[in-house]
This record gives structure tokens, C-alpha cells and sequence, in this order.
């Protein structure tokens, strides 16, 4: 009964059920005769559905550059957006964690898919370790991101057979490029010493980098950015640079920068220059891609590690 519930108020929340009044002044802005309306999360699951939706229709994004999915809660006219589009695609994995009953009332009325279901659970990092759940940064590994594009591709084909082959070969080019990226990441990852493989972040979001280019990975704040970081993980991570001798440690741009602080100042190690995280830079940066994002943080990390601490 209280599922059910709970069920109808999401419903008139999105303005989708019966009895529920949804603002007559957007009633008709649906992308009908445009092609198909797709909304999406974040601006990687962006990149990839622009990349394969071409002129096709158009991608909508809730969170913008700097916005944390860990936080995000979705404001009335992101409801509005929700409720027009075709097709609604998350990352899943619990990033999107105050967003997991509106994905669920929406999905008994369009398709809804998280992006991560394609990845098969073996491959996936965290689970009993982080309070059973796994970890949802699964971008930071390209090889896995090219599974979730396998999972965009398959879904708008399957939603709008018509544009399968248009989707399918756009699909296939952003592929291919990711290919490029992720030889292109091994490359410049050469360039640091193993020894000095040592990736300490403002929080865990790079587990699957490290695990997919050979670095040690010590994130200051849990996997969610809704827990802190205590005084006991702060001192671990004074004590690991002082002792592995780490040369610089990173902010990141959608996570507060005082703990990271607070560690440089105690290890007496210098901040390396921001990652973007779990979110894309401004839409004109060297970030403003997925792409883009991916280069310009092992370009950073190669730069700050690569030489001894002096």
C-alpha cells in the first residue's frame, strides 16, 4: 500500500497521472514531427548522445558544468523537461541518488535506461566495500565507456527504428574515437614512472582510472560526496604522501576544495591544478567534452607526477 502510494505522489509530482494538473502553458512543447526529444543527466552521457543522435533530435542535459550528481535534486522545470522527453538516459549505479524514484515512476511510461547496465557486474568496482553499493564512475575507464555508448545506440534504435542505421553509424565513429582516447591515455600515462603512479583526489571518483592505467588511487572523501571525509582518513592521507613521496595532490571542480586542502597543508605537498570529476568543464573549455574532459586530466596528472617530489 505505501509503495503504491508512494508511486502515485511521484506520479502527480511529474504531472503524468490522471487528476494531476500539469502547466497548461508547456502542455504542447513536446518535440513531436523534431525528431526525438532525449534527456539525459550528465554532460558525459551528453556527449555520447549527441554524438550518435546527429540531427536526429535533440539532447537536453539536467546538470550543467561544476553541478555534483551525488547532490542534485531536480527542480520543477527539470520535471517539466522529464516529462516531455522520449527517452531519459542516467548513468545509474546510484549517482544520481535523489533522482532514483523519479527515474522509477518515469520508466512505466517511456523508456528510461541507466547507461551502466551494459557494463557486466564483474567489471564493476565497490560493492560490500561502500556499504554495497557499486561504483558508480565508471567513465574514468574508456574501455567501459564504450560499453555504455553500445547501450545509448541500442536503445534509440530500438526507440526510433527508422533512424537505426543513422544512429548506428554515428555510434560506430564515436567508437572509433573513443578507441583513439584510450590508447591516447596509455600513452601519456607511460610518461610517469610506476613508483610515482600515486593519484590522491578530493574524493574516490578514479577508481576506475587508476585500475584501467596502473595509478594507486586514494580519494579524501567516500565515493559519495554526501559523506565527509574524517579526521582519521585525512591523517591516512597525510601519511601515504609523506611516505610514497607524492608530488602533488588534486582538487576537483564539483567537490568543496577543503579537504584537500586541509591534507596539503598538514603533508606539506602542493595541490596540482583541478580534475573535473563528475562533471564536465564550461561548454568553451578544454572539459567541455567527454573527450575533452578525459585528455585534459591525464595531461594534468602525466604534468604534476611525472617528476620527482622536490
Amino acid at each position: 500500500m505505501f509503495r503504491r502510494m508512494r508511486w502515485w505522489m511521484m506520479v502527480c509530482l511529474l504531472g503524468m497521472g490522471p487528476g494531476c494538473r500539469p502547466d497548461p502553458a508547456n502542455e504542447n512543447l513536446a518535440t513531436t514531427g523534431e525528431g526525438i526529444s532525449v534527456l539525459v543527466t550528465t554532460g558525459m552521457i551528453a556527449d555520447i548522445a549527441q554524438a550518435v543522435v546527429g540531427d536526429a533530435g535533440q539532447v537536453t542535459v539536467l546538470m550543467g558544468p561544476g553541478v555534483d550528481p551525488h547532490l542534485y535534486q531536480p527542480t520543477t522545470r527539470d520535471q517539466r523537461r522529464l516529462r516531455q522527453a522520449d527517452v531519459v538516459l542516467y548513468n545509474g549505479l546510484h549517482l544520481e541518488g535523489k533522482l532514483v524514484d523519479v527515474f522509477e515512476a518515469l520508466s512505466r511510461e517511456k523508456t528510461v535506461v541507466a547507461v551502466s547496465a551494459g557494463i557486466p557486474a564483474d567489471r564493476l568496482l565497490g560493492g560490500a566495500e561502500s556499504g554495497g553499493q557499486p561504483d558508480p564512475h565508471v567513465w574514468f575507464d574508456v574501455g567501459l565507456w564504450k560499453l555504455a555508448t553500445e547501450v545509448v545506440i541500442n536503445t534509440l534504435a530500438a526507440e526510433v527504428p527508422g533512424e537505426a542505421k543513422g544512429f548506428r553509424s554515428r555510434g560506430d565513429r564515436y567508437l572509433e574515437e573513443l578507441e583513439i582516447l584510450d590508447q591516447y591515455c596509455r600513452t601519456r600515462v607511460a610518461e610517469v614512472p610506476a613508483e610515482r603512479r600515486v593519484l590522491v583526489t578530493s574524493h574516490d571518483a578514479f577508481q576506475y582510472f587508476g585500475r584501467a592505467y596502473g595509478f594507486e588511487v586514494f580519494g579524501i572523501q567516500g565515493i559519495s560526496t554526501e559523506s565527509e571525509a574524517g579526521l582519521r582518513r585525512l591523517a591516512e592521507c597525510v601519511d601515504l604522501i609523506r611516505e610514497r613521496k607524492v608530488p602533488a595532490i588534486f582538487p576537483e571542480s564539483s567537490v568543496s576544495p577543503a579537504a584537500v586542502q586541509r591534507v596539503g597543508q598538514d603533508s606539506g605537498v602542493r595541490l596540482g591544478p583541478e580534475l573535473y570529476s563528475d562533471a564536465l568543464g564550461a561548454a568553451d573549455g578544454p572539459a567541455g567534452t567527454y573527450r575533452g574532459m578525459i585528455r585534459h586530466n591525464v595531461d594534468l596528472i602525466v604534468e604534476a607526477l611525472r617528476e620527482p617530489r622536490l
